[in-house]
């Protein structure tokens, strides 16, 4: 069994990521900045010679996603250099976003960089691309549905392709071995609908009978996700569909 450093180990995929890693039997570092046993800062890499002393894999799922990215690649140079330092650490594992080398958006943007940097880092690598989390679409939803208007706004002509978090971090948990894979095939979603179809499908499942009315954006991202940018078809490996996320969020109380 490996010694694993988790980053983001507290977050919707982190959280998973550690449970399926620790019940296969490694020992799991979970790094955040007010963790009782590595208190690492990633912004100014406190903490990290620490964490990382004697690691062979180092799985990298922290991101300032409400930021856009803001941060980003200086916590994945800091993460590098505790890496070299500590000598032992084989692969890093990253986890990124279908479409961020062709969707102009900020934090896809951010996303990319941070791939080069790991890329040229001289480290070994695996990156695994994935299309939005299920969660994501429902946030977004709930968001809209908060504004004081009677129905929903939703941008138009966005189809996405959502997929289950837990898959991804099965996913994840499979990469983190000491032997590096480099750029592995995507993962998407099951299913591909346009955001005010999902809209609909989730706000009647959660019990709010709404009318969803779409509208255009402007911009380059937003003609970039129009022209499917952010979708693998190819690679519509997940097995949940969001109807069935849906039903299973209402049940909860979501």
């Amino acid at each position: 069994m490996s010694t694993i450093l988790v980053t983001g180990g507290t977050g919707t995929l982190g959280v998973l990521v550690v449970d399926r890693l620790r019940k296969a039997g490694h020992e799991v570092r979970v790094l955040s900045r007010h963790a009782p046993d590595h208190p690492v800062d990633l912004s100014d890499g406190s903490g990290l010679d620490a964490a990382t002393a004697g690691a062979e894999v180092i799985v990298h799922c922290a991101s300032n996603t409400r930021g856009g990215g803001k941060g980003d690649e200086t916590a994945a140079r800091h993460l590098v250099d505790a890496a070299r330092r500590a000598g032992t650490v084989t692969n890093i594992v990253y986890i990124s976003i279908v479409g961020v080398d062709v969707v102009p958006l900020g934090y896809y943007r951010t996303k990319l960089k941070v791939e080069r940097l790991l890329e040229a880092s001289g480290l070994g690598l695996t990156v695994l691309r994935t299309t939005q989390f299920h969660d994501l679409v429902a946030q977004l939803v709930d968001t809209a549905a908060k504004l004081p208007l009677v129905p929903v706004p939703m941008p138009s002509g966005v189809r996405v392709q959502p997929i289950a978090v837990g898959e991804v971090a099965d996913r994840l948990a499979e990469l983190a071995v000491p032997t590096p894979s480099g750029r592995v095939p995507d993962m998407g979603g099951p299913e591909v609908h346009t955001l005010p179809d999902l809209a609909r499908t989730y706000l009647t499942a959660t019990g709010r009978h709404r009318r969803v009315f779409s509208f255009p954006l402007a911009g380059k991202a937003y003609a970039g996700f129009k022209r499917g940018g952010n979708l693998t078809p190819s690679h519509a490996v997940g097995r949940l569909t969001f109807a069935q996320f849906a039903q299973s969020a209402a049940k909860r109380g979501r």
